[in-house]
């Protein structure tokens, strides 16, 4: 990211009206850019997929609709007696082939395989046919319409919910994480998965961690890591065992006794999980901030980034809201320079790598409707922990009034540019 760069809104998509009324079905629940940037799919608590297509007439990223359809419909498990929300959990493209686009979209029990495409309509005139009784019908009209088609259901493979998909380097595999077991799947074949982690103890009482987020290495299609509610995060080979529970590398960093907490193991899970686009420094988000590691030092993370520091003292009021159960996401620019995760009252940060600069955004439709672009860049604090990594605190703490009823959970950054999607509630905003 460019060291001054002006971020601003570009676009906002959704309901711009001053009602915040809204049904629960229209908030978005999973933002992602394919590979190469022109497409934009958005999945949201009503089951529904909105894809968007770069504007290649305009200057710049600019992005207009391109298609929307049902993915995932409420069903019930009458074995559990158990509701399953059409949610869509989280959307992955999957590498263009051909003219058209695949993309796995998941609730939380089912994943479903998706082909997007141009079909041709072709209509037939009629009144040559009314003279000559052997006259060939003549096409006269000819228009294209965008069409989903599922292509294959991948069901009845997770006993608990889904909370990551992944798609390997090969393009051909990919994996799902539930809450106790990791799955590996072939994208042809629907009907049989292999079974990578299985954390679930033979005595469910003694449970003591749950898997939060996995994901694939962006080249090494044997590798892949996974996170846990208890803060760590492991690095497996696939090429070790056909069961990856005995892991290669374990990130974890020893927590300081005089900071043990009620909340202490709830603000250490980790939410989310990004390798970097080289495959070196990965990148965790915890409720309290971001923790930046080198693949190759697992003691310790190389920079610490502090969010929500300044909730430290709220965290028993956060807990009666069920806001310190929020999960954030976090993402790397294309250059792996600058990091970016959400915060509450529709804001999200945007770091350095250094973390020594914190520009702070705000996903407003009144600030976009007027024409208020403003992005405020603050200098970070930093220190040096006393296990020798880098700690960044903001300096200027937001005042009391945060509005934890409107949080940026679920971003992505473009592949290629300064560009970022962002959902705030049921508005789709583009920053560039």
């Amino acid at each position: 990211m460019s060291e001054e760069h002006p971020w601003k809104i570009s676009q906002c998509f959704g309901d711009k009206g001053d009602t915040d009324d809204m049904t629960e079905a229209d908030i978005i629940t999973a933002v992602e850019f394919d590979g190469t940037g022109d497409y934009l799919a958005t999945g949201d608590r009503g089951g529904r997929v909105v894809l968007f297509q770069r504007n290649s007439t305009k200057h710049g990223q600019e992005y207009k609709f391109y298609t929307e359809f049902q993915s995932h419909e409420a069903e019930f498990d009458y074995l559990k007696s158990l509701e399953i929300e059409e949610k869509i959990n989280q959307i992955k493209w999957c590498k263009r082939q051909n003219s058209g686009h695949f993309l796995l979209t998941t609730n939380d029990k089912t994943i479903k395989l998706w082909k997007v495409y141009n079909k041709s309509i072709r209509l037939f005139s009629e009144s040559s046919m009314q003279t000559d009784p052997l006259a060939i019908p003549r096409p006269v009209h000819q228009e294209n319409v965008v069409k989903a088609q599922t292509k294959k259901v991948y069901a009845n493979a997770h006993a608990y919910h889904i909370n990551s998909i992944s798609i390997n380097s090969d393009s051909e595999t990919y994996l799902s994480a539930d809450d106790l077991r990791i799955n590996l799947w072939n994208l042809g074949i629907s009907n049989q998965s292999f079974n990578i982690v299985d954390i679930k103890p033979s005595n469910m009482e003694e449970l003591t961690e749950v898997i939060t987020a996995a994901e694939f290495h962006p080249f090494h299609c044997n590798l892949f890591m996974y996170s846990s509610s208890k803060g760590s995060i492991k690095l497996n080979d696939m090429r070790t065992s056909a069961l990856c529970d005995q892991y290669a590398t374990v990130f974890e960093e020893s927590e300081n006794p005089m900071n043990r907490s009620f909340f202490s193991e709830i603000i250490s899970s980790v939410s989310d999980i990004k390798f970097s686009s080289d495959g070196r420094y990965v990148l965790s988000r915890d409720y309290l901030g971001l923790k930046l590691w080198d693949v190759n030092m697992t003691s310790r993370p190389v920079q610490t980034i502090l969010i929500h520091d300044h909730l430290r003292n709220r965290l028993c009021d956060l807990y009666e809201n069920d806001c310190i159960f929020d999960k954030f996401e976090a993402h790397f620019s294309p250059d792996g320079k600058s990091v970016l995760s959400g915060s509450y009252s529709n804001t999200f940060h945007i770091f350095d790598d250094q973390g020594k600069t914190d520009t702070v955004l705000q996903a407003d439709k009144h600030a976009f409707r007027a024409k208020r672009f403003g992005a405020s860049r603050e200098p970070m604090a930093t220190s040096q922990t006393p296990n020798g990594g880098s700690l960044s605190t903001r300096t200027n703490m937001p005042n009391d009034n945060m509005d934890f009823g409107k949080k940026i959970l679920h971003a992505s950054w473009h592949p290629h540019d300064n560009t970022i999607a962002v959902a705030a509630t049921n508005n789709l905003f583009i920053f560039s």
